[in-house]
């Protein structure tokens, strides 16, 4: 008798496709589905030699094709497709069973289907996957968040999948419910910052600077040599040396400045503000892509108040290494961020994150892989409660050495009408988080005298409020 598979994957668009062929490849028994027969055959077809595959035309025969406890993983575009899917399948399924949803959900969603399918005395996982499609292929980032049985259960299999770093797999449990989905929430709201902060860098080499596409491809190419040695340079000097077949021209001056969202940066933001957690940068490149995506306008306001008027000048390597250290300096602050995030949302829903193990799992197959994220996971070993990364020697030290270049960088983008709203605003958060004292005293002076809100003084303990329209006079409040 046919031994029955070890997991499914149901979705098989070009993620669920290769994640498929990911795990055939490592030696899996992989049951096949999806909502049209069509690529579900063209699958086999294909790539059928690459390993076991075990190709279902309707859910029943699907799911009855799995080995018990069975082990689904959803690949489905995020919101109520994933909701139909799940309904779909719990319904051939028995207790014990495990729904992976292995797409872009939002947390939240997670939690409410871990509670509702525990309920069903069903498993649900949220499980984060980074990479891409090369990634889902060869081996990406896995970020899963369920119950501890579950993981149990997947963890011989997704581990497999996964890519290693120095024979460590970049996939482990993150935390009960919604916390894998949370990691990769903000793991792509990093990557929303870090793209920005690259752009801006381009920017400022061909805008003020004059340099031709290729040649600042060349210079993102000799900085992956050095500290900002990561998946996101490397493919930037790729795409600034392209050349368009049709043009002959750089391809990148050959694309509509408008870049695009999936909501995954937008939802990090969305959370940060309900947790009151500044993650400026982030939110800074959610802002930026929104701001593209209004091209009529820009145009409008460019011939309504004029244009940038820049005669380019020279760029030594002076100047180059002074972006470069600015580019450094504003990532640590985006990941200082996202971490400082991750920790607060740990508390606010009991996951227990553990952020070295996050900067482990974050070094190899995602899209913000980096040669830092070792520093990352050295710091958070030796100090696990530090609460910023800037308070960790190494990205002290860093950023110390960066901030005049920092600095200048910022004032050459303000002189020369050149928007830098990531490298500034990750400037203006460094600034205001190494100040003891700052000017919130008047702002809360200021709320106490419109809406009695009232404040605490530097000299006792207490709230008091002033009677602002009465006598004039403090009073406990």
């Amino acid at each position: 008798m046919t031994e029955l598979a070890d997991l499914g994957v149901t979705g098989l668009a070009v993620m669920g496709a290769n994640l498929a062929r990911n795990a055939a490849r490592k030696g899996l028994r992989v049951a096949l589905h999806n909502r049209t027969d069509e690529k579900t055959d063209r699958l086999v077809a294909e790539h059928g030699g690459e390993g076991d595959f075990r190709p279902s035309h309707s859910v029943a025969d699907f799911v009855a094709s799995l080995a018990v406890p069975r082990v689904v993983i959803i690949m489905v575009k995020a919101g109520k497709p994933v909701d139909g899917v799940i309904e779909e399948l719990a319904e051939h399924m028995q207790p014990g069973d495990i729904i992976v949803d292995g797409g872009n959900s939002l947390f939240e969603d997670t939690r409410r289907r871990a509670a509702t399918l525990a309920e069903r005395q069903l498993h649900f996982v949220g499980m984060g996957i980074s990479g891409g499609e090369e990634g889902a292929l060869e081996g990406p980032s896995m970020m899963p968040g369920g119950s501890k049985e579950a993981w149990d259960r997947i963890a011989p299999m997704v581990t497999r999948m996964a890519v290693s770093v120095d024979g460590t797999p970049c996939c482990a449990y993150m935390g009960p419910d919604g916390a894998g989905h949370y990691v990769k929430m903000v793991h792509n709201g990093i990557e929303y910052a870090d793209m920005q902060l690259i752009t801006e860098a381009y920017d400022l080499l061909r805008t003020v600077y004059g340099r031709s596409a290729a040649e600042i491809g060349e210079i993102f190419a000799g900085w992956k040599s050095g500290d900002l040695d990561s998946y996101l340079i490397e493919i930037t000097a790729a795409v600034l040396a392209k050349k368009d077949p049709a043009t002959g021209n750089a391809l990148v001056d050959m694309i509509v400045d408008e870049a695009e969202q999936k909501g995954t940066g937008r939802w990090t933001a969305q959370s940060a503000l309900e947790l009151g957690v500044p993650i400026t940068a982030i939110t800074e490149a959610v802002f930026a892509r929104a701001l593209s995506g209004r091209p009529a306008q820009r145009r409008a306001a460019e011939k309504a108040l004029g244009g940038l008027r820049i005669e380019p000048r020279q760029a030594g390597q002076a100047e180059i290494d002074k972006i470069r250290d600015a580019l450094y300096a504003s990532k640590i602050i985006a990941y200082a961020q996202g971490f400082e995030q991750l920790a607060v949302a740990s508390r606010q829903y009991d996951w227990n994150l553990n952020p070295g193990l996050i900067a482990t799992i974050w070094r190899g197959g995602c899209i913000i892989r980096a040669r830092f994220l070792d520093r990352i996971r050295e710091g958070y070993d030796s100090h696990p409660d530090a609460p910023s990364l800037l308070l960790q020697d190494y990205f002290r030290d860093a950023v110390l050495k960066a901030e005049q270049a920092w600095r200048d960088v910022v004032v050459l983008a303000v002189q020369n009408g050149v928007a830098v709203p990531a490298f500034a605003s990750s400037l203006a958060y460094y600034d205001g988080v190494r100040r003891a004292r700052g000017p919130a005293n008047l702002l809360q002076g200021l709320r106490d005298y419109f809406g009695a809100h009232t404040y605490r003084r530097t000299d006792r303990e207490g709230s008091y409020h002033i009677r602002w329209s009465q006598d004039g006079t403090e009073i406990k409040g």
